[in-house]
């Protein structure tokens, strides 16, 4: 009999459940955590052995999306099976990360896995949550070196009120979509979006989201205290004297490392300012070459050597960047603390590009080109949260040579993943609605140059894309990294603006900050701290404001608004409602009308359920002229109208002409010229163009016609042809409604 332990609580309104001992039960620790009708598994397994050879942490997060645990199977026709995981899938596994990875002795050599899997949604309570719960609670019983636990919840703006932990309906509708993951007394991680929140506001949102994540924090230590922690079987190698000796020796090499390090670190670091990445490099490189140097006097072996300067160079140069900066306010680099490095922005880089932006800061550089499509072209999404569709896309590049290496493609990774939707989730607040701009737009963000927050700059080459593109955005978007420097225990700390290569080490942070003029549009912060106070966020956000403005002032020089026209390569789209229950009549049976509409004008038309049809041509007198025949086949004919029709049917009583859009009208033989005529066949004969008038539209929606009157016609009279001699054939009579038949 398998022995399940339980628990539960109350948290924000709802139950929140931890199941443990049943499931999984070879993973060191494994737990479903239940909130409604939602349910995350999370495993964790810790290596047995270290990794040799590595100079890292070893964390790997994955997150399982299941479709099953919507009741759904996969939509497409050949594949049923789950392939790679989808963006949104690798997006929530990253925010776990960030979230988790700070508390980790990041000493560690042993392999971590963690391992997330949606197994129920209830389509009101969001999973990403409860995997950021899931993911706290086994690591807590687990035994590993970790020091939580954390909690996380995710804080919506209705109406001016804060929603926690709100349901997809109302994230809907939601003017922020806050994540807050943190400690007790601090907060580790940051993910947000939102509609040019203030930055008061913002703040005092993840105050409150922080304090709100302690009620799930107090509920994994109360399960803990139920479940116990894991007692992991630590394997205490016993040293030999022999071992016992080499270990010591290592010891005092290191000491002797250090040594010259902490006497020639700040010489060569500061001798002079290191304007750009190569300099820089050039100094770690004469700092390392310097110890090795060293030590080569001292008759230490190259083995040895080449141990000291990698156990001992980039931790000491960290810490010496560090030190500069909190008592000495000064940046490797010879900034001031809030100083953003150079700034250009450019647009129209390419000549047949919908919209180009080229953005550079410092060395960071990239080029965001914009595409406009037809809205056929949105992309189709399916996953657990059902079926829907993305007209805004933007996709985010990272080659080698960015950073000045040679290594193979490989494709799409996590990071270009997520840097894409970073800058993706910054641009949608400002971007038209479908009624006043209907096309798919789609950027690509191309890293040229990366030193430093590249996700910012593609925000900000984003931004002068679709300005150039004549996209018409709200207002530009500007994005700048910030970072921080902080002493071990966090007694002192510095916020740093823009930050660069060698200012991204242990105790900093990397808080991404996006906006309008206005307000913030996203936030994406992970640090290398055990957290931080609502003191330092408070002055992120507050210097934050002051760079965006900087960069924005930038963007603007370039463009400061977006152009009225489109590219003349840009596809042309007109848009207009129909009556709904005229879609049928546009569509045709089987899709005959429609499609001959588009073989004819080579356009593609998109019929929306509310009536609204999009036509997309990349020939304007073609989109034009599928409009028109759009029109026509809905068109509500009124008395009074002319047109000229061609004549499709002879009956003995009249004409049949046909309309715009396809109807036909009927003139009746009467009504065909100012002379009696005998047979309308001895008038005119199916093909003939003739000139109508609209005489009447009777009750039930025929359309009678009439040729008289109208001076496009006088060719047709001048012989008076047709005219009959005889007697009237009885269609010129007026019906007698007295008379009995």
């Amino acid at each position: 009999m398998l022995e399940e332990k339980k628990f539960s609580g109350e948290w924000l309104g709802r139950e929140l459940s931890f199941r443990t001992g049943k499931m999984a039960r070879q993973a060191d620790a494994s737990v479903l955590v239940q909130y409604g009708e939602t349910v995350v598994m999370a495993t964790v397994v810790q290596s047995k052995n270290e990794r040799e050879g590595i100079d890292f942490f070893p964390l790997m997060v994955e997150f399982e999306e299941k479709l099953y645990a919507a009741g759904i199977i996969k939509g497409s026709r050949w594949v049923k099976r789950e392939g790679r995981p989808s963006d949104q899938s690798v997006l929530t596994g990253r925010m776990v990360d960030r979230s988790i990875r700070p508390l980790f002795n990041d000493e560690e050599r042993r392999d971590v896995q963690l391992i997330l899997t949606v197994l129920s949604v209830d389509g009101e309570n969001d999973y990403d949550i409860v995997s950021l719960v899931a993911a706290s609670a086994a690591l807590r019983i687990s035994g590993i070196d970790w020091d939580g636990p954390i909690g996380g919840v995710r804080v919506g703006l209705i109406e001016n009120q804060m929603i926690f932990n709100p349901s997809y309906e109302q994230q809907a509708i939601s003017k922020l979509d806050l994540i807050v993951a943190g400690t007790k007394e601090k907060v580790i991680m940051i993910e947000a979006g939102g509609q040019e929140i203030a930055e008061d506001v913002m703040l005092e949102a993840i105050n409150a989201g922080q304090e709100k994540l302690q009620g799930a924090i107090d509920l994994i230590e109360r399960f803990k205290e139920k479940v116990g922690v894991k007692e992991i079987e630590e394997k205490k190698k016993m040293l030999s004297e022999e071992e016992s000796k080499e270990k010591n020796r290592k010891e005092d090499l290191l000491k002797i490392g250090e040594k010259w390090l902490s006497e020639n670190i700040k010489n060569i670091l500061f001798e002079k300012v290191y304007y750009t990445k190569g300099e820089r490099k050039m100094a770690v490189r004469k700092i390392k070459e310097g110890l090795d140097e060293y030590l080569f006097t001292q008759g230490i072996s190259k083995s040895d050597r080449d141990f000291s300067v990698k156990k001992l160079a980039e931790k000491m140069i960290e810490a010496e960047v560090t030190r500069a900066i909190l008592e000495e306010k000064r940046r490797v680099d010879g900034r001031a603390l809030d100083e953003i490095r150079s700034l250009s922005s450019e647009v129209s880089i390419l000549p047949r590009s919908h919209g180009t932006g080229l953005f550079t800061r410092g060395e960071t550089q990239v080029m965001s080109i914009v595409t406009l499509g037809s809205p056929g072209m949105e992309q189709s999404l399916e996953g657990i949260e059902g079926q829907s569709k993305k007209r805004y896309m933007h996709h985010y590049n990272f080659p080698p040579y960015s950073v000045g290496e040679a290594s193979p493609l490989r494709g799409t990774g996590r990071r270009e993943i997520g840097h894409g939707a970073l800058a993706e989730k910054a641009l949608i607040p400002v971007l038209p609605n479908k009624e006043d701009f209907a096309y798919t737009v789609r950027v690509v963000s191309e890293t040229l140059g990366s030193n430093g927050s590249s996700s910012m700059a593609s925000t900000c080459g984003s931004s002068l894309a679709l300005m150039d593109a004549g996209v018409p955005i709200k207002s530009p978007v500007g994005g700048i990294a910030m970072g921080l420097a902080s002493n071990e225990d966090m007694s002192k700390w510095e916020v740093l603006t823009d930050i660069q290569d060698l200012e991204d080490g242990k105790g900093g942070m990397d808080f991404k900050i996006t906006g309008t003029r206005e307000g913030l549009t996203a936030i994406q912060l992970d640090t290398k701290t055990n957290g931080l106070s609502e003191e330092i966020i408070k002055k992120t956000l507050t210097e934050g404001r002051k760079a965006l403005n900087k960069v924005i002032d930038s963007l603007q020089t370039a463009l400061p608004e977006s152009r009225k026209e489109l590219s003349p390569y840009a596809p042309r789209i007109i848009s207009f409602h129909v009556n709904p229950e005229k879609i049928g009549s546009i569509i045709g049976p089987g899709g005959k009308i429609i499609n001959k509409i588009i073989e004819e004008t080579e356009v593609t038309i998109d019929i929306e359920d509310d009536g609204l049809v999009i036509i997309c041509s990349l020939n304007q007198e073609n989109g034009k002229k599928a409009e028109k025949m759009v029109k026509d086949i809905v068109r509500e004919f009124e008395a009074g109208e002319i047109f000229t029709g061609k004549v499709v049917r002879l009956m003995d009583f009249g004409a049949f002409v046909e309309l715009p859009g396809g109807q036909d009208g009927m003139v009746h033989v009467s009504e065909l010229a100012p002379y009696r005529i005998g047979k309308p066949a001895d008038f005119v004969k199916i093909g003939d163009m003739v000139t109508v008038k609209i005489k009447e539209i009777d009750s039930q929606g025929r359309i009678n016609l009439s040729m008289k009157g109208l001076n496009e016609n006088e060719p047709l009279w001048k012989d008076k042809k047709g005219e009959s001699k005889g007697e009237s054939n009885g269609f010129h009579k007026k019906p007698n409604f007295n008379k009995k038949y």
